[in-house]
């Protein structure tokens, strides 16, 4: 082949290829969106977040995480941990609410979310916030495993970071239904059709044991159900006798047959609605 023909082949890849990621100015905001096709970091002006004394019924939780992140934010050792538990019981209002928490006393920290689809694409994402002055809390909502799904391996780049090591700028929460990632028919599958059951269940089951922390957030009582309801009114100024609120709130959750924070705030929103209250996150 000729000269002419490969530098044909070679300018057409060229064009072909993305342009080098521009880092954003992180300056114009403290949270970002991590997207694809094209990689780019979107800033996000109004983060959805309720206030952290209004999460309730987590307070060793709540504790925990802010004390690991202040660390992280001062440029101190801390963990990436996994919140895991029930469903609506504040995992992710819960991450919001700890970075406000760490802006309001002066910590300079950014928080970046990272969809799970977009997980292969991570190691692009730390290299473009690698040996920045800034901080970064890397957020990934609702993190899960299905089976023969991959993107698990690309975890472990966040997590150990592969021959780089992960940046010492930057530090990984998550939220999971599940305590392992994997789904339990997966983990027993692994064992009755690998070769060696023991390796292949420990190499998918180790990926939790990566996190420093394990936060785990469980059903709440029906007091703390109440409790819930009856801060956010005070908070939006919503006013109602107890024993209204009493009997709608437990026939609210009766119609939905479960009982936790997200559907506190559900009823929450119903009542402020019919009380002519606007509200916001």
């Amino acid at each position: 082949m000729s000269d002419a023909a490969l530098t044909r082949i070679a300018d057409a890849l060229e064009r072909m290829s993305p342009a080098p990621l521009a880092a954003p100015d992180f300056t114009t905001a403290d949270a970002f969106v991590w997207h694809t096709s094209p990689d780019r970091l979107e800033p996000v002006a109004n983060v959805n977040r309720v206030a952290l004394e209004l999460l309730v019924g987590v307070d060793r939780s709540r504790d925990t995480l802010l004390d690991n992140t202040l660390q992280f934010a001062r440029g101190l050792p801390a963990n990436n941990a996994l919140l895991w538990g029930a469903r609506g019981m504040g995992k992710s209002s819960l991450v919001k609410a700890v970075h406000a928490e760490a802006l309001a006393r002066g910590a300079a920290l950014k928080i970046v979310e990272l969809q799970r689809e977009d997980l292969p694409s991570v190691g692009r994402l730390l290299n473009l916030l690698r040996d920045r002055d800034d901080r970064f809390l890397l957020f990934c909502d609702d993190l899960s495993f299905s089976h023969d799904d991959q993107h698990y391996k690309s975890l472990k780049a966040v997590l150990d970071g592969g021959i780089e090591g992960r940046p010492d700028n930057v530090v990984f929460y998550a939220t999971s239904n599940r305590r392992h990632l994997m789904p339990r028919d997966m983990i027993e599958n692994e064992r009755g059709s690998a070769i060696n059951p023991s390796e292949a269940v420990e190499e998918k089951v180790s990926l939790s044991d990566r996190f420093g922390l394990w936060l785990g957030f469980h059903p709440c009582s029906q007091d703390e159900y109440l409790t819930m309801i009856r801060g956010y009114c005070a908070a939006y100024g919503v006013e109602i006798d107890d024993e209204t609120l009493w009997a709608e709130a437990i026939e609210w959750q009766a119609t939905r047959g479960a009982r936790s924070g997200r559907v506190a705030w559900q009823y929450f929103t119903d009542l402020a609605g019919r009380r002519g209250v606007a509200i916001g996150r």
